[in-house]
Order: structure tokens, then sequence, then C-alpha cells
């Protein structure tokens, strides 16, 4: 197979080369490209056709969040960003992937080049992944954020006045591309619905950003899952970074327990450890559901609800940005149902009273 071409594009010339060092170390990826700015870089693209791009967010001249929503509405490709570990970053990367960006790699600000070696692994597997993922979801995704407002707007709350405890639970689990496809996901559910526990790949300090996004493009009440909250009806409760979440019951409903056990599957929070809860906990009154991301976490526990009794859904090929998880769900025979996104919030409404 030809490798995967790569353009590194950051204002840094050691975090560039330090890229190109980890990139290259890797045979089925190749860096054909280095550009300081977004100026450089657009010229590049032309010329070397590459298929994946590292940006930077903090460029001179023309900053990342600008020159990916310039790329993305003439020329959408997969795009890895490279954001700071910190609040503003975390803030900018959720931005990012809203605007197209594949997925994204935190760049530390001290100590950068033994920091970066650590998780050398993680970009090379981030942006193989990139290399694979489905462009032509990434431009009708794209096509419909750029004709959205930003978050200008905050819509009023779908609160359930007096919501008591669910008796139903439907859990999400998720990775690469998956923080738009849950709010796609979330934002086409009615108020009614069951209460919502959601299992996404992704940094500590960037779960409160995404959850404070996620509430603020759908209107649900969404949060971070607190141990031994009780899981209501109407509410989405999000793993927190370097927490696994289990659903455990609690009287005639359930409740959110986290716990700090071992990474599964290199994860923590891992899709399946909250799948395995929900299978053992809810059985036949939970719905599993597994959309886009990298890797095979979920699958397995996907397939330990469909043994007990669950309803599962994978998300399709053609709408997922990356098939890895929802295609591992399939290959086990995990999913009930493989779905379009736009079906999925369809049979999680039918999913009974």
């Amino acid at each position: 197979m030809s490798k995967i071409r790569v353009l590194v594009v950051d204002d840094s010339l050691v975090m560039r080369k330090l890229l190109t060092s980890i990139l290259n170390a890797d045979p089925a990826i190749e860096v054909v490209g280095e550009a300081p700015d977004a100026y450089v870089a657009r010229d590049l693209i032309k010329q070397l056709k590459p298929d994946v791009l590292t940006l930077d967010i903090e460029m001179p001249k023309l900053d990342g969040i600008s020159f990916l929503a310039n790329l993305m509405r003439l020329k959408p490709m997969p795009v890895v960003m490279i954001s700071t570990l910190t609040e503003k970053g975390a803030d900018m990367t959720m931005r990012a992937l809203e605007l197209g960006a594949v997925d994204f790699v935190s760049k530390p600000k001290v100590d950068v080049a033994n920091r970066l070696e650590d998780c050398a692994q993680e970009i090379r597997e981030k942006v193989k992944a990139a290399g694979g993922a489905c462009v032509d979801s990434l431009s009708s995704m794209t096509k419909v954020k750029n004709n959205l407002a930003s978050f200008a707007h905050v819509p009023a709350v779908k609160t359930i006045e007096g919501a008591r405890q669910t008796a139903k639970i439907v859990a999400i689990g998720a990775s690469t591309g998956g923080t738009e496809a849950i709010k796609d996901l979330i934002g086409s559910l009615k108020p009614s619905v069951h209460g919502i526990v959601i299992s996404q790949h992704i940094p500590p300090l960037f779960c409160k950003t995404f959850a404070q996004r996620l509430h603020r493009c759908t209107g649900f009440n969404v949060f971070e899952a607190k141990d031994g909250e009780p899981i209501k009806s109407g509410h989405v409760y999000i793993a927190p970074g370097d927490y696994h979440l289990e659903v455990v019951k609690s009287g005639l409903g359930f409740c959110c327990k986290l716990t700090q056990d071992e990474p599964v599957n290199r994860h923590r929070p891992s899709v399946d450890v909250m799948f395995d809860s929900v299978a053992r906990n809810a059985g036949s009154q939970a719905l599993g559901v597994i959309l886009t991301g990298m890797g095979v976490d979920g699958a397995a526990g996907l397939k330990r609800m469909k043994d007990a009794g669950c309803e599962t859904v994978a998300q399709d090929k053609e709408t997922s940005i990356v098939w890895g998880m929802p295609g591992a769900a399939v290959k086990c025979d995990a999913a009930v149902h493989i779905l379009p996104l736009k079906k999925v919030a369809e049979k999680i409404t039918e999913f009974g009273p």
C-alpha cells in the first residue's frame, strides 16, 4: 500500500522537526513537506497534494482555525489539529472539530521534545486514522457546519420539570469524529428521551468544554458525570477525561459510578467499561450506540449488551468519519442495527416509553 503523505504546518521549526521525525518513523507515513504558516501551506497543498495535514492552531499571519475554515470550505481534506493543553486550547480545538478536523493532538507547553515523544504512537495512529477518514463524510459535514451560526446563540434548555430518575438508559460510545457526531445526534432528539450516558475518548481538560458546547448546541442539560449522581430522563452525562463511567442500579433507577481503574483498550474512559456495566445492570432496559471512532473500544462491550437483551446500534460506514469502532462492532455481530447517523436518532426515539 502507498504511504500516507503528510504536510506538517506549524510556525515552530522545532515542532515541525519533531513531528516530522515522529511521523517518518512509521513506515506507513511519509512527511512530504513542512510549512511555517498558512500561506506557505496553501501553496504546498496545491503543489504536493498531501493526504493529511497536521495543523497548529496558533500561527502568525493567519491562525489555524481561520485557515481550517477556508480549507474545509474550498478543499475538504483530513486534518489533525495540534493544540496546546490549556483551557483556551480546548475551546479552539472543539471549534476546529466543529469545522471538520478529524482529530487533535495536545501539545505540551514545556519540555516539548520529551513529552511529545511520549505520545508519538498516538500521533502516528491519529494521522493514519485521518489518512483513512471518509472525505465524503467530512465534506458533507463541513457544508452543514459552515452554514450554521457559531455559538453566539444559546437555545433554551430542553428541561423536563420534575425530571425523575430514568427507567431506561441510552449508552453512547465514540472516538475520532465523535464530538460532532454526538452533537448532531443529541440535537436531533426530543427532551422526553431517556437518560443518556456517553463515553467519548477525550483528555481531561477538554471534557468540560465539550459538555458546555454540547449543552449550548443542543439545549439539553449536559454534564460531566459525577460519582453517585442519579441519571435522570432528558439529561446527558459525559464520562470525565481520565475516568471510566459505569452505570449501576440505584433503587428503581440508575446512577453514575466513576472509577480510575486501569485503562481498557488503552483508554480511560473506555467505552467497553461503560457498555459492560450497562449490560450487567440494565439489560433489556438499555440501548447501546457505537459511533465513529478509531480502534476497537466498545465493540466487545456492545456484543455483551446485545447478548444481555439490549437493543444495539452501530453507525454505518458511509456516515462515519472513521469506521474503526463501529466496524469492529459489526464484525463481531454486536450491532442489531447498522444505521446512518440521522437514523440513529430515530431508533433512540423509538426506544419505548
